[in-house]
């Protein structure tokens, strides 16, 4: 039997673009990743890119002329005035990101917003809350969900060739500089924050919410930033399903011996690839996936070829379904309000280092509402501000009701 031998392994994984490509997107922010992942991306999606803003000119103008981008915003007064704009895709630092997705959304702007969504969790909840109250689409640019092995994972769940899920594995073995971004190099909160993050979300993505998350991080002996490189991360799910994470950036082998694996059980099925991203970083390979159903065949492994990776393949994937979803006037599946179950998992993967224990999502969320209830100066300041984004306990019994 081949591995195109049923019709079936037509697998439904790559990014679906909107029938109007034609809005306008404005990039804040200039970085690294937004030539290298983000403007590719849409360019090879059709996207119409109309302009680019960075604190430094400089960088702004030069990706604009590498990438034809007509035009390069003064201030983000101007791009967010700018008729032309009706999504914005904010591409900063996770400190700097609350306070432009609220000014974005006092403005009416649509917007992708990048990961982690802040650096607490009420800051992270304010972003929903200032998107809910002005009506605007805001999503998030989790765009591991779009990477071909995951997105084919999710296309044969869906399909019930695994049958009931039990155990959801990823793990990573790499050597990975964090200390190459200096921004990152006294960053406490490092690698769930800003790499296993993506893992946690595939996962949930996959798998639905967690009930808690145990987790265990570590450095490496003399590394330059202070966060922790290795972590070890346990989900538990309801029911009989479990998650594990297993991060290392600190291998010190050669390139041979690096893995970026995933695997997903089920009582019916077995799914096992590789991120291919992840093996010769940045330039990356593509996916590959494997996969067992005894509802299809008692014996046989089925190889699908996917095509395409996660940089920068997947961030078309995130953009489009936010155009999409401001097309068809629905939630988008990546929604802002969706990641904060996300960012649930990451700040409790932190209380659970420091106090040894298991940490509800609900924890979380409830921390938020007790913040602004008791007028800390957390939810004063972060918060707020403007009075812009209430957090209520309303909202969070709402979306408990809505699970």
């Amino acid at each position: 039997m081949g591995n195109n031998s049923l019709s079936a392994l037509d697998l439904d994984y790559k990014p679906k673009v909107p029938g109007n490509r034609g809005m306008g997107i404005a990039v804040i922010g200039a970085g690294e990743i937004v030539g290298a992942c983000h403007l590719p991306a849409y360019r090879m999606g059709g996207l119409n890119v109309v302009g680019i803003f960075d604190l430094h000119r400089g960088k702004a103008e030069k990706l604009a002329a590498e990438h034809g981008l007509p035009k390069v915003y003064r201030c983000l007064d101007e791009l967010l005035e700018d008729p032309g704009v009706e999504v914005v895709d904010i591409a900063v630092p996770a400190k700097a990101q609350p306070a432009i997705a609220r000014q974005a959304a006092q403005a009416g702007r649509h917007m992708l917003c990048q990961k982690p969504l802040a650096e607490s969790y009420a800051e992270a909840a304010s972003i929903e809350a200032a998107c809910r109250e002005a009506g605007v689409k805001g999503a998030v640019n989790q765009q591991m969900r779009w990477s071909p092995g995951i997105r084919a994972s999710r296309d044969i769940i869906g399909r019930g060739w695994l049958g009931e899920l039990l155990q959801a594995s990823i793990s990573v073995r790499v050597r990975q500089d964090f200390a190459a971004w200096e921004w990152l190099r006294r960053m406490p909160t490092l690698e769930v924050m800003y790499h296993s993050i993506h893992y946690l979300d595939a996962i949930r993505f996959l798998f639905g919410k967690p009930e808690y998350i145990y987790a265990d991080g570590a450095r490496f002996p003399g590394q330059e930033t202070i966060g922790e490189t290795r972590t070890m991360l346990h989900l538990k799910f309801p029911g009989e399903a479990r998650g594990l994470v297993h991060d290392d950036h600190n291998h010190i082998g050669g390139e041979e011996d690096w893995h970026a694996t995933f695997r997903f059980d089920g009582t019916e099925g077995i799914i096992k690839g590789t991120n291919g991203s992840l093996y010769n970083y940045p330039t990356g390979r593509e996916d590959t996936l494997s996969f067992h159903s005894r509802r299809l065949h008692p014996d046989y492994w089925f190889t699908p070829s996917l095509h395409g990776k996660w940089f920068p393949d997947a961030f078309l994937g995130t953009m489009c379904e936010l155009l999409r979803a401001i097309e068809e006037d629905r939630e988008p599946e990546n929604s802002v309000r969706d990641n904060l179950e996300t960012m649930q998992l990451v700040f409790g993967a932190y209380r659970s280092m420091a106090e040894n224990r298991p940490v509800t999502l609900q924890e979380i969320a409830e921390e938020a509402v007790d913040a602004v209830e008791q007028n800390t100066p957390e939810s004063v300041e972060q918060i707020a501000r403007g009075n812009a984004g209430k957090i209520t306990r309303e909202n969070v019994e709402r979306d408990r009701e809505e699970d």
